[in-house]
């Protein structure tokens, strides 16, 4: 076991995370694998910020909706984007996590590309039947007629060290077991960009959640125009006989 622990946190210290001597977990930055041309430094709210941004300016169907946003969102995600597009594009909705993610599904449905917020990821249980019974099961009761394809629901996740029960939690594996839709979770701000901006434009709904630790204390050189990163395809970052991440 001592073997291997230490292999691990060898593989660890190569990999996107740091573990210091206090046993604290820091980020490291990295450069995209594939030249993606001009670049500048983003935090991850940045970059989740700029594809979001990319996405309103390049199609005008596009929406971007959720509680609170549009002053910004309580992370500043969504933050001068509502001066940019205007409330009929950036709007705050009621507070009701199925509302959201209801009205995210209809819109869908109906052509618009629909990015919605749920302002922490352990207020999504209200959406499960929705994401799960609706979302996820539109294209095959239909028989391939209607789908909400264009929707892809954010999600702040996971521990800050002061959230308490209602602020901490991390659903993903939850949805991971759900046939119809697509779970991400990027790990990084050039990650972040690359895979929402994949997510908003691929033809399945998907639940993109947002490790919120890492909103402002990981920043890296992300690049500043479009890009994708591809979906459902796994990226070995270290291989070793006891340990591949």
């Amino acid at each position: 076991m001592d073997v291997l622990l230490r292999r691990t946190l060898i593989a660890l210290r190569k990999s996107h995370f740091r573990i210091n001597a206090r046993r604290s977990v820091s980020y490291v930055a990295e450069s995209l694998r594939e030249d993606h041309g001009e670049t500048r430094k983003m935090t991850l709210v940045e970059s989740l910020r700029d594809a979001m941004d990319i996405t309103l300016s390049k199609d005008s169907t596009s929406i971007v909706f959720g509680e609170d946003i549009a002053f910004g969102g309580v992370f500043r995600c969504t933050d001068g984007l509502l001066e940019k597009y205007g409330s009929h594009r950036v709007f705050n909705s009621p507070l009701c996590e199925q509302g959201i993610v209801g009205f995210g599904i209809g819109a869908a449905t109906a052509g618009v590309v629909s990015v919605a917020e749920i302002q922490f990821a352990d207020y999504i249980y209200p959406a499960f039947d929705q994401v799960v019974n609706e979302a996820g099961k539109y294209r095959y009761r239909s028989g391939g007629l209607f789908n909400c394809g264009p929707l892809t629901i954010r999600a702040p996740c996971g521990a800050v060290g002061h959230g308490a029960l209602y602020h901490s939690q991390s659903p993903e594996a939850f949805f991971a077991h759900i046939p119809g839709i697509k779970v991400v979770i990027p790990r990084g701000p050039a990650q972040a960009k690359g895979l929402l901006l994949a997510s908003i434009q691929d033809n399945n709904p998907v639940v993109f959640f947002e490790p919120k630790i890492l909103y402002r204390s990981a920043a890296e050189e992300v690049p500043v125009g479009e890009y994708t990163l591809p979906l459902s395809k796994a990226e070995t970052r270290y291989t070793q006989l006891l340990c591949t991440l």
